[in-house]
């Protein structure tokens, strides 16, 4: 086997990541534009919910997905696996580049895109797990929630260079032909940068933190032994991820359509706006992160959910107030909460597995979570609006979600000394017996 140095390994992992993340989150940002083409324009509040709804659809297969990629990852290898994870999802997203449109085939047009959506979510049920398990693993003794947290950063960073190049393309061909014909350019070029993430990771070897636990103790079933043997953590992992999830998503996927809708910003100034907080949650992350390998994951995920429970209601408000300046504010104090959550809740929620059925553990409880959380922020946020027509009611999802997630933490083991290994075993006995975990 090829020797590969740690830094290698992240480097290599970090692009992936970049790579998965760009296809998957394009969509998120094209709503306006895909509403257009592929729903009838009678109704655009219909066609916007009916975007989002194929969004939400999609995150229902990303457990059968994280079932499916958690098996070959445990038995066969992460590497070989990350390469399928991305060249599925490349596929995917130029196919979506490549549609007929509602105007051409009726609703077929519709069909076709939830085709596409599926074998996105599909794909992102192995990529999250996979690439983090593998990151985790090539991580150095005391580094593993910083090596986390810039890859968590580098699966946020996709937004924004999406955002700048529908900026640039809606700057250099005006907007009847970004609309027309532009849109698409994002998601070809998005299978085309699969073909370079799929040559990065073909060059990467597996960590041998992996490659001894399985030739140690390798499980003939990864989803048997990980449903019996990793049951809490996986009920832990659904619950953390809710928090996760809903913040995350509703600057990565619905706060553009919301400062349009209901902000009145124009595409432009929404899209710009969107960015710089993500930019500012990715180059935090990495901060927060290196924090949490000092003192701890808990504190992390306490501050972060504390932070948006009392944050979502002033930051809904800003945002919504047609300023750009103040849209901006309203999103970064989503943002903050968010790093603060995902520099500890990423890395806790891979340490709870053992090495040997982290992938598919982590891939079940994770996705589940999504599938709940995620994939419906937009759409649930939408609704909300809808039905109280008030643009402030997606707040109070986002304090619930947050109150949930206090509860889940304090319920949490901290896990910042496991022992990867035997992570599983490790930190429910600590936990039970309220003993510091041994150090790895």
């Amino acid at each position: 086997m090829p020797n590969v140095s740690p830094r290698r390994r992240l480097v290599g992992g970090l692009v992936g990541t970049f790579v998965e993340w760009y296809d998957f989150l394009i969509y998120g940002l094209s709503a306006p534009v895909l509403a257009v083409h592929f729903f009838p324009d009678s109704n655009p509040t219909a066609a916007l919910l009916g975007t989002f709804g194929i969004y939400a659809v999609a995150f229902l297969v990303r457990p059968l997905g994280g079932i499916f990629f958690g098996y070959l990852g445990d038995r066969g290898g992460r590497i070989k696996t990350l390469a399928l994870t991305v060249l599925l999802m490349g596929a995917a997203t130029m196919l979506t580049g490549l549609l007929p449109t509602y105007d051409s085939i009726g609703i077929w047009a519709a069909v076709l895109l939830l085709l596409c959506r599926l074998g996105q979510g599909f794909s992102a049920g192995g990529e999250t797990s996979g690439g983090l398990s593998y990151i985790v693993e090539s991580a150095p003794d005391g580094r593993r929630a910083r090596w986390i947290s810039y890859c968590v950063a580098a699966s946020f960073l996709p937004v924004v260079v999406a955002s700048l190049l529908i900026v640039s393309l809606r700057a250099g061909l005006g907007h009847e032909a970004y609309t027309s014909w532009g849109w698409r350019v994002p998601f070809i070029a998005g299978g085309l940068l699969a073909l370079v993430g799929l040559w990065l990771r073909r060059k990467l070897d597996d960590p041998e933190e992996y490659v001894e636990a399985v030739n140690d103790v390798a499980p003939a079933n990864p989803i048997r032994s990980a449903t019996r043997e990793g049951l809490s953590s996986i009920v832990k992992v659904i619950f953390l991820v809710a928090v996760q999830a809903v913040g995350g998503y509703m600057l990565l996927s619905f706060m553009y359509s919301y400062l349009i809708t209901s902000g009145g910003l124009s595409a432009t100034s929404a899209l710009l706006s969107n960015a710089l907080s993500i930019t500012v949650m990715a180059a935090l992350t990495p901060v927060f992160g290196s924090l949490a390998d000092r003192i701890g994951r808990k504190p992390l995920m306490l501050a972060g959910a504390a932070w948006l429970l009392a944050g979502a209601w002033p930051a809904l408000q800003l945002a919504s107030s047609g300023n750009v300046v103040s849209a901006t504010i309203g999103q970064l104090i989503i943002a903050v909460g968010v790093a603060l959550f995902a520099s500890g809740g990423f890395v806790t929620m891979l340490e709870l597995f053992s090495t040997n059925i982290r992938f598919t553990g982590h891939a079940i409880g994770y996705n589940i979570g999504y599938a709940i959380f995620g994939g419906t922020t937009p759409l649930v946020a939408v609704a909300l609006v809808n039905a109280t027509n008030s643009a402030l009611a997606p707040a109070f999802y986002l304090m619930a979600i947050a109150a949930v997630g206090l509860v889940a933490v304090i319920s949490t083991p901290e896990t910042r000394n496991i022992r990867l290994r035997d992570a599983g075993v490790d930190e429910q006995v600590a936990w039970e017996n309220h003993a510091p975990v041994r150090s790895s």
